[in-house]
């Protein structure tokens, strides 16, 4: 491996341009003539426009990124998360170019990308799956009976993606219809994909996942877990690790079921094992696999001392992994998403441009970010500007320095998710570690006010 060309944008592709540097890689950035001035057309070796803004025509067009790739001579592609990184046939397509393809094979991506085959698959690796249909539909009239077999409250959720996309909670059935049309279209929309899975709606879980690492050599390991249960449209906003709800039997439960699938998978690079876990029965059932690098993944670096985008890199060139299975170094880590949006319209993005832009900084505070003062936030990607992660010696220490980083951030312009994040850490819900996935929604007006 020589030269990788960076299919993403954004904080992510920063932090591969850094990784391509350690390496002693040359870096090949794209990006769509929306971002123009974005700072990692610049930090890269090299920079070729993709296209124009729209996604699909620019950072989701497998044609562009590998003749791309070709008239630069790049050997391998990072995807990073989101846009590609997920794709089956992006995967596919690499290797049948002879391009390394930095994450797992095409047949892992396409097998735990559609939850149906993604659930059966935990199932006979022995692990709780939770309640739901056989198979994915896109028909109204089958799946209604399916439904009420199941039981109500109901998910629906896309086969194929993930990211909040595609999902619907059905309450009860007369609203069944109405809902799984717009989770139909939504899905088709995102994915290119329509058909909708049904399982049984949990009200009132935490969202816990399990970070993992396979290699070629056949060694599969595990780095803890995160608690990602602070969501906004089943999108998550703040993540933390360790769990400070889950016991050190369960973490060792939920560990070495994720360590039992990727090793029945025989899975290459780094993933993300995900479960609900209901606090009142203390049982976790397994809800997705995601077949990349996670936004979140900072907090786990940080309490584990990896880097799993250098990682990512070496197992993808063919290296033995560096690390063996752990459960961190003793340290609380706390990830804040810092996104453009205005919390008190329902988290509706806010893009504009940045008047001013200070992050904080300090011993127990990192920032991973793509932003700078005078930066024009572009409305057509995600809405997120940074990560603030902050750490300490336990979870109360941690939150005392998200209160303070918090303070410290200047940001002038556009609205921010910062004024909620300052409001939630002096919630007792969230220091008593008491939220749900679906605290936001059901306390959105005194959550933002």
């Amino acid at each position: 491996m020589k030269r990788v060309l960076i299919a993403n944008r954004g904080e992510i592709a920063l932090r591969a341009i850094r990784t391509c540097r350690q390496l002693s890689l040359d870096s090949v950035a794209v990006y769509s003539s929306a971002d123009a001035n974005s700072a990692h057309r610049f930090a890269a070796d090299k920079a070729v426009c993709i296209g124009p803004p729209p996604p699909k025509a620019s950072y989701l067009s497998v044609g562009a990124l590998i003749e791309t790739a070709h008239s630069l001579k790049c050997d391998a592609i990072y995807p990073g998360y989101g846009f590609l990184a997920e794709n089956s046939e992006f995967a596919r397509r690499c290797a049948e170019e002879d391009l390394i393809f930095i994450g797992p094979d095409s047949e892992c991506i396409a097998q735990m990308g559609d939850k149906v085959s993604a659930r059966q698959a935990a199932a006979k690796a022995g692990i709780p799956v939770v309640p739901g249909s056989e198979h994915g539909f896109t028909s109204v009239e089958e799946a209604e009976p399916v439904s009420r077999e199941i039981g109500y409250p109901l998910l629906l959720k896309a086969s194929g993606g993930g990211g909040g996309r595609g999902m619907r909670v059905v309450e009860k059935p007369e609203d069944f219809v109405s809902q799984f049309e717009q989770a139909t279209a939504e899905a088709q929309a995102a994915f290119g994909n329509g058909e909708i899975y049904i399982e049984r709606f949990f009200s009132k879980v935490r969202h816990i996942e399990i970070q993992v690492f396979g290699d070629q050599h056949g060694n599969y390991v595990h780095l803890g877990e995160r608690d990602c249960s602070v969501q906004r449209r089943h999108q998550k906003l703040i993540e933390e690790s360790p769990s400070p709800v889950i016991s050190e039997t369960t973490r060792k439960e939920m560990a070495e079921a994720a360590i039992a699938l990727i090793s029945a998978l025989k899975y290459v690079n780094a993933g993300t094992i995900e479960f609900i876990y209901d606090t009142a029965s203390g049982e976790f059932f397994f809800i997705e696999m995601n077949t990349r690098i996670q936004v979140e993944h900072p907090v786990t670096e940080i309490v584990t001392g990896t880097d799993l985008i250098r990682e990512q890199f070496r197992v993808a060139a063919g290296e033995k992994l560096s690390f063996n299975s752990t459960f961190g170094r003793g340290r609380s880590a706390i990830e804040f998403r810092i996104n453009a949006e205005d919390a008190s319209r329902n988290f509706q993005p806010s893009p504009g441009t940045l008047k001013r832009w200070r992050p904080p900084s300090g011993h127990n505070v990192r920032v991973d970010s793509h932003a700078y003062e005078n930066y024009v936030v572009p409305p057509y990607y995600d809405s997120m500007l940074a990560k603030l992660i902050v750490h300490g010696e336990d979870r109360a220490a941690a939150i005392e320095a998200a209160k303070f980083a918090l303070s410290q951030f200047q940001v002038a312009g556009l609205t921010t998710v910062i004024p909620f994040h300052e409001h939630l850490l002096n919630r007792p819900e969230f220091v008593q570690a008491e939220v749900h996935t679906r605290w936001i929604e059901e306390n959105l007006q005194m959550a933002t006010h």
